[in-house]
């Protein structure tokens, strides 16, 4: 579930005003009180707050976990993916800490800090009498050893999930004008455990780069976004509620193998061909389910564009997809849960902070960038200038790989070239692009080739039609793709290499 609130610290004496008609058609229930007592897990260094996130388990609801907020909050609020889970009180349930691995990776998680809080909670209800919000006054004692340390107080004030945003704005104004504060959107366990909590995460941004900057500091900015991308969407690959963190977590993985690769010979040659190996064998399995998803998307869209009288045969090629995507998912949390894959997270954060660099990484990035960026751009122009009037399929699939090769590289170097470098990027974006619909379409029509040894004779006819829809994509994206690449081509694209 999601939770959307906003926070206010008032002082000790405010007192909750009257929040009836706070908005057209609002009324409010009688409020009530609730005795809470929580204990908060996290590692000795607090992983889990420092990212925005927190593992608890409290007398009224269990355990839960909050993932850390979501981009592009509703209006202000505070927006966090919330998620619950059976299990009796002292050590977190395996399905909790499963959810929060992405982020304390092999460190092990203890108690860090216990609340006991007084909680009065006020009901908002709309003109139909169901509930809309709710406003809940907190007295949060921090125990230690089972004495009081520190007590501060917490206003919340929580929206239903179809809630307009709006109700908030209103309510937060009355609580103001009756002497709230400012809101202030400090999780409880972040006040409990103090200054420590406030520290940044693990991976920064690296700060924008001047024309001083060194190949190294290049490299530090250009690994910190992913590792961080891999890191953020590892939950939403354990959930499996949205395909998106599957795609996102495989493109971390190939653009850090693929910087590696760009950077090679200005890093330790044992420290980075070690890595790659690494990231390699878990972008395998990423690749899997997310190819398992590009493919029942485009099956599905196919589907609908038969007769009605041929979509049941198509059902049955649509649930054999799924079984193998749901194969290839066991097989990557299996993966994602061993203690392989949690150090190598452990690896990629120690090289977004510190990559094992050899001396020359301390040239300045201006004299070094274009060539590092030269070396895939002539490996594409040979391959390109290799290819037959007819390349077979895995001809342009290789330029595709190529084209990325080259976007990233110079994705790498637009903080220090600038605009040269992105517009190069852009223009290999675009072929990467057209012959990733080419190569979507090849890898449809051969699946469903294969489909053709199990098929019913009502199935081998959908199959067919469903193949040459594909082979027609595939066919224009290949007479579109030398279009892409004479853009990608200009010299003026490349005059700063």
């Amino acid at each position: 579930m999601r939770e959307r609130e906003t926070k206010l610290a008032p002082a000790p004496g405010f007192r909750l005003p009257d929040l009836t008609g706070v908005a057209e058609g609002v009324s409010t229930a009688p409020a009530d009180t609730l005795d809470l007592l929580a204990t908060y897990f996290d590692t000795a260094d607090l992983r889990l707050a420092r990212s925005g996130a927190s593992l608890r388990y409290r007398n009224d609801e269990g355990w839960v976990v909050k993932l850390p907020k979501s981009d592009g909050a509703d209006d202000g609020l505070l927006s966090r993916n919330e998620h619950h889970f059976d299990g009796a009180p002292g050590a977190p349930p395996a399905d909790a800490l499963d959810l929060v691995l992405g982020l304390i990776r092999t460190a092990p998680v203890a108690p860090v800090t216990r609340m006991r809080t007084r909680r009065q909670r006020l009901e908002l209800r709309g003109p139909d009498d169901k509930p809309v919000a709710e406003v809940v006054d907190d007295e949060v004692s921090i125990l230690d050893r089972g004495h009081v340390a520190a007590r501060f107080r917490e206003l919340e004030v929580e929206l239903r999930d179809d809630t307009d945003p709006d109700l908030a704005r209103a309510v937060v104004d009355r609580l103001r004008e009756a002497g709230a504060g400012e809101p202030d959107p400090t999780p409880k366990v972040v006040r409990a455990l103090g200054p420590r909590a406030l520290d940044a995460p693990d991976v920064l941004p690296t700060p924008d780069l001047g024309d001083a900057a060194n190949t190294g500091d290049v490299l530090r900015a250009a690994l910190a976004p992913s590792v961080s991308r891999l890191i953020a969407h590892d939950a939403g690959v354990r959930l499996g509620e949205d395909p998106e963190a599957v795609h996102q977590a495989r493109v971390a993985t190939r653009r850090l193998r693929s910087d590696l690769r760009t950077f090679h010979a200005l890093l330790d040659e044992e420290w980075n061909e070690s890595l790659r190996d690494e990231l390699k064998w878990i972008a395998t399995g990423l690749g899997a389910v997310r190819d398992a998803d590009v493919l029942l998307a485009r099956l599905r869209e196919r589907v609908n564009q038969l007769l009605e009288s041929d979509r049941d045969a198509a059902g049955a090629l649509v649930a054999r997809l799924g079984d193998e995507r749901e194969h290839a998912r066991a097989a990557l949390l299996e993966d994602m849960r061993s203690s392989r894959y949690l150090e190598l997270l452990d690896r990629l954060v120690d090289a977004a902070r510190a990559p094992v660099l050899t001396p020359e990484a301390g040239q300045p990035a201006a004299d070094v960038l274009p060539g590092l960026v030269r070396k895939p751009l002539d490996r594409i122009d040979q391959a390109v200038a290799e290819l037959d009037d007819d390349p077979p399929d895995e001809a342009l699939h290789d330029i595709r790989k190529r084209a990325k090769r080259v976007r990233y590289a110079a994705e790498a170097a637009a903080p220090v070239i600038g605009k040269p470098a992105r517009r190069l990027a852009s223009a290999m974006e675009d072929v990467q692009d057209v012959l990733g619909e080419h190569q979507d379409a090849v890898v449809a029509e051969q699946w469903l080739r294969d489909a053709l040894v199990a098929a019913s004779p009502r199935q081998t006819f959908v199959i067919g039609q469903l193949a040459a829809l594909e082979r027609a994509e595939a066919n224009a994206r290949r007479a579109a793709w030398s279009d892409a690449w004479k853009a990608a081509s200009r010299k003026r694209l490349r005059s700063w290499i």
